[in-house]
């Protein structure tokens, strides 16, 4: 029998020095530039080391160098000044006691959502190919063969770094699609997985779209997808991974749009992995969709479910990660199935659910239970 591989969706505890420079970079105070840099490929050694050591298959950078998963994109392209409005989601709202709660404790990240101003144009600045020398660098002396990157989608941009320059939303998804071509096809190039993280998919519902019907919200994100396979038209699909996601917070979720209602617009993306949510209280349930809809799924398409909770410190029983990956093996078969995570563990710089240690015991989870589902 195959046996299952390991992944998770990206994003990783980064250490202290590694914050404190990116704030210091995020909030233009001044930094040395080369202790940035050397403290950066430091760190991603590091993180390489230890996926390896807990047995993790297919690794990342953890998102290392980037203040957020989306809003680094600001420091990489040209056209983006000022504020974008600030929108809580829907479910937190309905309880106002909780959000100030959030709030209070810090909980709530406030980096620079900068908006749409001018034409969007790469700066050139060399941060793409640090990243990717740093990766690279790390897996080789570690002896790691698979590594993944992620990148923001261009729906995901567009609902952090909102439209103030182009003449509609969809001359702005456009303009994105084209520019981010670039960035996408380096990453293939450099011969490691692309991940495009594409939480404009499902957390947008009740966010950016609440006033919508889910109907209408579903018509947005197809053309979200339509803007994402232009921009990744021509590479290689077994090479490019797409995570939805509907908020790595913990919190109600009741305005959470179901997969059900999004399958077939994530079933449609030009990518040969899907990474999705099935651990959390508001999805776990939904590996049922995938069961009843098995014939929907495309026989190129590998799933990755999200076996662990990235909201949550309770460290995954091993039983409970190989539970959940027979529900999606026993009807796609371990070939077409990886383990990974609900989200990631560093999704903010400086912010984070899981105390750290805690992310590293649930990660070395993920290789126990799926010896056992093996």
């Amino acid at each position: 029998m195959a046996r299952i591989q390991t992944t998770h969706v990206g994003s990783l505890p980064r250490s202290q020095n590694v914050t404190d420079l990116l704030f210091a970079k995020e909030q233009n105070k001044p930094f040395d530039q080369m202790l940035f840099d050397e403290t950066m490929t430091a760190h991603v050694d590091m993180l390489v080391r230890r996926q390896k050591e807990v047995g993790i298959d297919v690794v990342s950078d953890g998102e290392t160098s980037k203040i957020s998963y989306a809003t680094y994109v600001k420091d990489r392209y040209s056209g983006f000044s000022g504020d974008s409005p600030r929108n809580a989601p829907a479910d937190l709202k309905q309880f106002p006691g909780f959000l100030q709660r959030l709030a209070d404790s810090g909980g709530t990240p406030t980096y620079a959502r900068p908006m749409c101003t001018g034409a969007i144009k790469p700066l050139d600045n060399g941060e793409l190919e640090k990243d990717i020398n740093n990766l690279k660098t790390a897996m080789a002396a570690n002896g790691v063969e698979r590594g993944f990157m992620n990148a923001a989608s261009p729906g995901v941009i567009s609902l952090f770094l909102q439209n103030d320059y182009y003449p509609s939303r969809q001359d702005y998804l456009e303009a994105l699609s084209e520019v981010m071509k670039a960035e996408y096809r380096a990453i293939i190039e450099a011969g490691l997985e692309l991940q495009l993280d594409c939480p404009d998919l499902a957390l947008s519902r009740h966010m950016l779209f609440e006033e919508m019907s889910d109907d209408e919200f579903v018509a947005v994100a197809d053309s979200h997808v339509l803007a994402l396979n232009h921009a990744v038209s021509g590479l290689p699909k077994e090479k490019i991974r797409v995570h939805i996601c509907w908020g790595n917070y913990e919190g109600p979720h009741i305005c959470d749009i179901s997969m059900d209602k999004v399958f077939s617009t994530l079933m449609r993306t030009h990518a040969g992995y899907v990474l999705f949510e099935t651990s959390n209280p508001r999805h776990a349930h939904e590996w049922t969709v995938f069961k009843a809809r098995a014939d929907e799924v495309p026989a190129d398409k590998i799933l990755i479910p999200g076996v662990l909770d990235s909201t949550t410190n309770f460290v995954e029983h091993p039983d409970v990660v190989t539970q959940r990956l027979e529900r999606f093996t026993s009807v796609f078969g371990p070939d077409r199935v990886m383990a990974g995570t609900d989200c990631g563990f560093g999704t903010f710089a400086g912010f984070g659910a899981v105390d750290p240690e805690i992310a590293w015991a649930k990660l070395a989870v993920l290789r126990q239970g799926a010896d056992s589902a093996n």
